[in-house]
């Protein structure tokens, strides 16, 4: 009984109460210092909804390396709801060359991939005055071998059930959370 009192008191926020900015806003606004890098992802719907989370946590942009399919297209919008509006990208033919301009643009790079020497993440401790540069690989084959010779860290996602890995979009969502909530932007 208790339990669906308490269910009856609670009221959804609108839209309005939530208080968005506007993609004008958004593309003004001071960003977290975050540059997600998709290695080859072939999901649409995993792009879609890294989209939508860079776009959650204000990140800087979104680099589309690969094979790795870019707006305007219409299974990634399902997902990213319009988000590829709001958030900054770029593509790129290979990896290599946006790990290139992030490394001269001192962007700190670490993949997000299961290595010999990954860091778990809740050992990682972001600084807030550097720059990352986030790199998340191919479905099936992970980071390419390639873009991790530019990678100064892997971190990895603690996990403890049967698969070896999670969805890209789940894990760059906890990766990215991880590092805002460390950072106390929220």
């Amino acid at each position: 009984m208790r339990q669906n009192l308490l269910f009856y008191c609670m009221k959804k926020h609108s839209l309005t109460d939530l208080q968005r900015i506007s993609v004008d806003d958004f593309k003004q606004a001071t960003k977290t210092p975050i540059v997600i890098v998709l290695d080859n992802v072939r999901s649409l719907h995993n792009v879609g909804s890294v989209f939508r989370t860079a776009d959650a946590f204000r990140l800087q942009a979104i680099y589309l390396c690969g094979i790795t399919a870019t707006p305007p297209n219409k299974e990634i919008h399902k997902t990213a709801l319009g988000s590829t509006d709001s958030v900054d990208w770029q593509y790129f033919a290979q990896t290599t060359e946006a790990l290139q301009q992030l490394k001269a643009a001192n962007y700190r790079i670490i993949a997000v991939e299961q290595t010999d020497s990954s860091l778990l993440l809740p050992a990682m401790q972001p600084q807030t005055n550097e720059q990352y540069a986030l790199v998340f690989g191919n479905e099936v084959y992970g980071v390419s071998e390639e873009a991790l010779t530019y990678c100064e860290q892997a971190l990895e996602v603690p996990q403890i059930g049967t698969k070896h890995s999670l969805n890209i979009s789940v894990c760059m969502g906890i990766v990215v959370w991880d590092f805002v909530s460390k950072w106390q932007i929220l």
